[in-house]
């Protein structure tokens, strides 16, 4: 099922596409796609209602905003230097353990919303990722399988970033990961059964239509079940956060000389399976 919140900033309606292209609003089923719901069955008992028949519920203006899919998480949890030529063009060591921020919930925006560049900023980058939302509680997971069951799906995630605040005004990064409007998420929520392998999915970023990253899932260093089990061992995850689980290479940062994001530029993100994002830079 691909899930998704429709509507303006704030008011958003929670709709599913369907296999036709069309979406409909399901808001007469689902009050809210939020950690509550997910964490209560909600996806199992949306299933049976679409498959006793949807054509009950309205369909969806074309032009209609895609938000988030998933209402403001409690936690925006990311991982840093997750595909090994990445951290090399970073200039890092490759990691034995995860690397672990966060990014404020403030952060998350819809996938073709503006990205604002933040006042004073100098070295705003892009970064494409997959996005993981827990689908229940997850404390003290056994094993990787059984993180695996604790996914309610998957999603494209834009870890933006401005290298100055993350790498120059001190050690901690989530002060350059959290300005408003530097997680757009989204198009969809595409919950498991119809995604068969995580660590397998085609990952592209272009600025202006010229390609900046190409990479795959496959080559993360700790993959999707690794995540989640690893991060259960030091935090509660509860249902709706979202975890964003690391970049190919290809980031501004990288380049030589450095290129970083004007006013006027546009992003176009695409993970295999999970739909596209579009985004044009604006200065807050």
């Amino acid at each position: 099922m691909k899930l998704l919140r429709v509507g303006e900033a704030g008011a958003e309606r929670p709709a599913v596409l369907l296999d036709d292209g069309a979406i409909i609003d399901v808001s007469s089923a689902v009050g809210e796609i939020d950690g509550a719901w997910l964490e209560s069955g909600g996806v199992e008992r949306l299933a049976k209602i679409l498959g006793e028949g949807a054509d009950r519920f309205p369909k969806v203006d074309p032009g209609t905003r895609i938000g988030p899919p998933v209402a403001r998480p409690g936690h925006l949890i990311a991982i840093g230097l997750n595909f090994a030529d990445h951290a090399k063009e970073a200039g890092m060591d490759i990691p034995t353990e995860p690397v672990v921020f966060s990014k404020a919930p403030s952060s998350y925006s819809g996938p073709d919303d503006d990205v604002l560049i933040p006042r004073g900023s100098t070295k705003t980058d892009w970064e494409v990722e997959l996005g993981v939302v827990i689908g229940r509680t997850a404390e003290y997971l056994p094993d990787e399988a059984a993180a695996l069951e604790h996914v309610a799906g998957y999603c494209i995630c834009n870890d933006v970033s401005e290298r100055d605040f993350q790498l120059q005004r001190g050690p901690t990064w989530i002060k350059g990961k959290s300005a408003r409007t530097f997680c757009p998420t989204g198009p969809w929520l595409v919950t498991p059964d119809e995604i068969a392998d995580p660590q397998s999915l085609a990952m592209s970023l272009t600025v202006n239509g010229e390609v900046r990253q190409t990479g795959s899932t496959a080559t993360m260093i700790f993959g999707v079940a690794h995540l989640v089990h690893y991060l259960s061992q030091f935090m509660v995850l509860d249902a709706g956060d979202l975890i964003s689980t690391g970049t190919p290479p290809g980031v501004g940062m990288g380049m030589k000389p450095p290129v970083y994001l004007e006013p006027g530029d546009v992003m176009e993100l695409e993970v295999e399976g999970l739909g596209r994002q579009r985004q044009t830079l604006r200065q807050a």
